[in-house]
């Protein structure tokens, strides 16, 4: 069982981002057991806890997992500048895999209309490039309204069953950030000892 450390934003991250590991788990035949190490509280949060488990690795108080993933919105700011403000392992040797969504997780929601169609009864339009604070919640919201369904949890309720239907090569080719992520998760996959 492979052991993956997830160091995430909030409820969104884990839903999109926890549906996309295990999906790309489950087509390579991996079995995967997730611990969520954060998954409230923003940047700010997942800063801090990462530093702090660093920290305790280091000090060999815990158990190093086979893979530690950490996703964090760029809002706007680019993975470059968003990773780089990521802690340090360090001394650390781990492998690593960092989601940047540009610029918020729920953008990759609205990638493929037919997926969106398939989990939520009508299709979404394509997503553009903006970068208002709240333009994606929003979108994926109004896109739920506009399918008759009521959105309970801003529509992050049909994120596995959007993220089951996705055609996640397309996905992959028409978002940069979420091709980033798959490519990396995929090849950390890859390199996972049989």
């Amino acid at each position: 069982m492979t052991e993956i450390s997830l160091f995430v934003e909030d409820d969104a991250h884990r839903r999109v981002v926890g549906a996309l590991i295990e999906r790309i788990a489950r087509e390579r035949g991996i079995a995967i057991q997730p611990v969520w190490r954060n998954a409230v509280g923003g940047y700010g949060r997942v800063a801090v806890s990462l530093s702090r488990y660093f920290g305790r690795l280091r000090r060999q108080r815990e158990s190093p997992p086979d893979l530690v993933v950490v996703a964090t919105d760029s809002n706007c700011s680019g993975w470059n500048a968003r990773v780089n403000a990521l802690p340090r392992a360090g001394s650390l040797v781990l492998p690593f895999v960092v989601a940047v969504p540009d610029p918020h997780i729920e953008r990759w929601l609205l990638l493929d209309g037919a997926a969106f169609r398939a989990a939520v009864g009508r299709g979404c339009d394509a997503p553009d490039n903006k970068c208002g604070r709240f333009e994606y919640k929003q979108r994926l919201a109004r896109a739920v309204t506009a399918a008759g369904k009521e959105p309970a949890l801003g529509g992050l309720e049909f994120a596995e069953a959007i993220v089951s239907n996705m055609d996640i090569q397309r996905a992959a080719r028409d978002d940069r950030s979420f091709g980033r992520f798959i490519d990396d998760l995929d090849a950390a996959f890859r390199r996972l000892p049989p």
